[in-house]
């Protein structure tokens, strides 16, 4: 019988690999084996804490074959996911995102709470199913929580995230300031990154009404820092919306200390932006979203009624 594959998102994040690891090891624990995979380049933040915790990073796919048996996490989009996923076989999902775009052909297991992120339900998964969470996972699964809430500042950030993080950092045998603030600002370190790197690392697709929007996030301790390179970001995203037949492309520089974000808007949905967050768009096309961290509750949500309008 062949062992379904368990992956993220494109491009994936901290959450994105840390849950693929952590729900092949309690399916593999419960005697239901799997195979994690990811979707794309681990960035600067997860590596650190994969080398952290000693655990290797999953193999990379491309696509998947057509009745290949999968199982999704972080995410349930077609769009987000791996090529051919509308020819798979999904078995689960496990997510924190809103729902949309996704169709199966056959009945699956579907658990999407509204946490910060997948490892705060990974974490009660572990619970239901009597397995005890080994330092190794309760590291990866803490290291994913901490980059989706911003080390627990995020507005997406609940209370459950916050009790799983003390929980599993007890079991990780790390402080959460301390860890996570170092793992942070590993991956905001985007000296090697080029153009192309900083709006592909971090980016989803989305569908809102009949608009196509791509969302690049990345996060830097100093955002005029990426800014530099303004001209050269500003190239590859053209040519990403012409590709594409984007009608936004939105890069976001978040401030991981002072909790806001500079974005850089291009496409003609860009005025949708300006309302959205009753901003004004200088003429470098870039504007600052005060107290804006989140890309899924803050602007996924903003821009989606915008175009819903």
């Amino acid at each position: 019988m062949t062992k379904p594959f368990i992956f993220g998102h494109q491009n994936p994040d901290t959450d994105t690999i840390c849950s693929a690891l952590a729900l092949a090891d309690l399916k593999n624990k419960i005697g239901e084996e799997a195979i994690p995979v990811r979707l794309g380049a681990v960035n600067n933040e997860t590596q650190f804490a994969l080398d952290y915790f000693g655990v290797k990073a999953p193999e990379q796919i491309e696509k998947v074959e057509d009745g290949a048996k999968v199982i999704l996490v972080d995410h349930n989009e077609f769009q987000q996911s791996v090529e051919n996923i509308e020819n798979a076989h999904i078995l689960e999902v496990v997510d924190h995102h809103r729902v949309s775009n996704f169709e199966t052909r056959e009945a699956l297991y579907f658990r999407a709470e509204p946490v910060g992120c997948t490892a705060t339900i990974l974490n009660k998964m572990y619970k239901e199913k009597g397995i005890p969470v080994t330092k190794e996972i309760a590291g990866l699964l803490l290291s994913a929580i901490i980059s989706d809430s911003l080390l627990l500042k995020s507005p997406t950030c609940t209370d459950e995230d916050v009790q799983a993080a003390h929980e599993l950092a007890k079991i990780a045998e790390v402080n959460i300031e301390t860890y996570g603030l170092k793992m942070l600002q590993a991956g905001a370190d985007l000296s090697d990154k080029s153009a192309r790197d900083l709006i592909t690392m971090d980016a989803k697709e989305f569908s809102m009404g009949e608009a196509k929007v791509e969302i690049a996030q990345v996060n830097a301790v100093d955002t005029s820092d990426i800014y530099k390179s303004q001209d050269q970001i500003e190239a590859e995203i053209e040519k990403v919306v012409e590709a594409k037949g984007l009608d936004l492309f939105l890069f976001v520089a978040t401030d991981i200390l002072n909790n806001d974000s500079e974005v850089l808007a291009i496409g003609s949905g860009k005025d949708k932006v300006a309302s959205g967050f009753d901003v004004t768009f200088a003429g470098n096309n870039r504007a600052m979203l005060k107290g804006v961290v989140s890309r899924k509750k803050q602007i996924v949500t903003t821009l989606t009624d915008e175009f819903l309008r």
